[in-house]
């Protein structure tokens, strides 16, 4: 005769280990994943504040669709050099030269379109191999010979600094070619029926919203797969509402101005891309192997050399495609450009989760760091806070993420 061993729920008393079927279980298992993403959905969570509070101390202006537009705008060039500091910053290096090739490659397109009647679709690609061939150079110096990014970078941005003013003559050259132009300021064209909304923008920011749902649903089941943590089922959900309702509020806010801005087009297939390569793509593992352990990268076959080469050289081209954004935008080269650039880059890169030891960090992260500095600069000039002031705050937050990095690496660790 057989035994039934199993017990009933009368055999569990209440309150005790009851499973995460009771409330009490449920509420630790959330915890607990909250816990686990802590360095994750930190940023996003702080993003979500500064958003909130400015929106009220500026009496919603923050979130009006004009301003919203001109924050993608103003932003811009930011987003897309933190995409590239991200991986240079998660193979073990820095690039303190960003912010000179970006005014260095806005000085070339002016010379090619303004002063030598060069077509602007030809000065595009002519101004892009130029800011590869720069990062390709110094990536050399840096994978091959062994010097220093500190050191090779730190040249660079003197280099092509001087570079930019013997192009310039110190003078401001423009006006650009309009279509040129309309990759810094354009917005996509009007279509369809006749509406409230830029009907195109809908379109766009519904299948936007189906591309993430279905990539997070996919990405679950892969890690479920493999049996790898996941976030709680009530987490995820929560997390697939709140990415949800923020594309769509920001959807709705851009199709009642203008439209989705032609830079944000770029800036989107960026961030899958690249989103895609460091997920999915070999050259994105060897990334993270390189930054996280070097002697273990080279003992697993990983070509260290030949993949930090081409992460500088896939700096260089983002960099030329954020001068080109830039000098668009403003419509002239001018000798002062870029000023500042790479600090911006790599803070963005930092609030976003990157680690000062590499191996750490995500192309989303720097998207998030560089709106926080962006979310940051144009709450503070609404409220008119003075440029002094505004150092100060934007020094502290960069400080209290990185604090953030090592409280959380210190607390994972005991």
């Amino acid at each position: 005769m057989s035994t039934d061993v199993t017990k009933s729920p009368v055999d569990v008393p209440p309150g005790k280990s009851g499973g995460p079927s009771s409330d009490s279980g449920l509420l630790q298992l959330m915890l607990d994943g909250l816990r686990r993403n802590m360095r994750q959905y930190g940023m996003l969570i702080a993003l979500g504040l500064i958003v909130a509070l400015f929106a009220v101390w500026t009496d919603g202006v923050l979130l009006q669709p004009r301003n919203v537009s001109n924050l993608v705008l103003q932003n811009s060039y930011v987003l897309i050099l933190a995409i590239g500091m991200m991986l240079v910053i998660i193979a073990g290096h820095i690039d303190l030269s960003v912010g000179s090739v970006t005014a260095f490659v806005g000085a070339f397109a002016a010379v090619l379109t303004v002063q030598h009647g060069v077509s602007w679709p030809v000065a595009v690609v002519l101004c892009l191999l130029v800011g590869a061939g720069a990062g390709a150079a110094q990536g050399f110096l840096i994978a091959y010979l062994g010097i220093p990014s500190f050191i090779v970078t730190l040249a660079g941005m003197l280099v092509f600094r001087g570079f930019t003013e013997i192009l310039l003559e110190g003078q401001t050259l423009g006006p650009f070619p309009d279509g040129l132009q309309k990759i810094g300021n354009g917005f996509l064209p009007e279509a369809g029926p006749e509406t409230n909304y830029h009907n195109i923008t809908l379109l766009l920011g519904l299948a936007l919203i189906v591309f993430v749902v279905l990539q997070e649903i996919r990405d679950r089941k892969r890690q479920q797969e493999f049996s790898l943590d996941v976030l709680p089922r009530n987490i995820f959900l929560l997390k697939l509402t709140s990415i949800v309702a923020a594309v769509l509020v920001v959807t709705m806010l851009l199709a009642s101005y203008k439209g989705a801005p032609i830079i944000l087009l770029i800036l989107g297939a960026l961030v899958v891309g690249y989103g895609y390569i460091m997920r999915n793509a070999v050259f994105g593992r060897h990334i993270y192997a390189i930054g996280g352990n070097l002697p273990a990268a080279k003992l697993s076959g990983v070509k260290d050399k030949k993949v930090t080469f081409l992460v500088f050289l896939n700096m260089g081209a983002l960099a030329a495609l954020a001068g080109l954004a830039i000098a668009a935008r403003l419509n002239a080269a001018s000798p002062k450009a870029g000023l500042n650039y790479e600090l911006e880059a790599i803070a963005s890169s930092f609030i976003g989760g990157a680690s000062m030891s590499g191996g750490v960090g995500t192309v989303l992260g720097a998207i998030i760091g560089g709106l926080v500095l962006g979310v940051l600069n144009n709450g503070m000039n609404l409220l008119s806070v003075g440029s002094d002031w505004q150092q100060v705050i934007k020094g502290l937050a960069l400080l209290a993420a990185v604090g953030f990095d090592v409280w959380n690496k210190r607390k994972v660790g005991s």
